[in-house]
């Protein structure tokens, strides 16, 4: 475990406080849950861009790719 101080808005530590004795939780465990739902959420996030960047190129690639071969088909013919 790693302690950490952090700053927090006066609004969101107050609704964070109501969500916590409303779900009878400990305010560390809800943070814990936060943090861990955040982070996976912007790794999908990340992953979704790169897959973006990355299927852009292999589609680029696949169209040179397919007008070689076509290049081909035609000087067969």
């Amino acid at each position: 475990m790693k302690a950490l101080s952090l700053k927090v808005k006066e609004t969101i530590f107050q609704d964070a406080e109501k969500v916590v004795r409303q779900l009878h939780m400990a305010r560390n465990a809800y943070i814990n849950e936060a943090l861990d739902f955040y982070n996976k959420y912007n790794r999908r996030k990340l992953l979704r861009k790169q897959l973006r960047r990355e299927s852009a190129i292999v589609r680029d690639v696949s169209l040179d790719v397919l007008k070689e071969m076509e290049a081909l088909d035609d000087s067969i013919e």
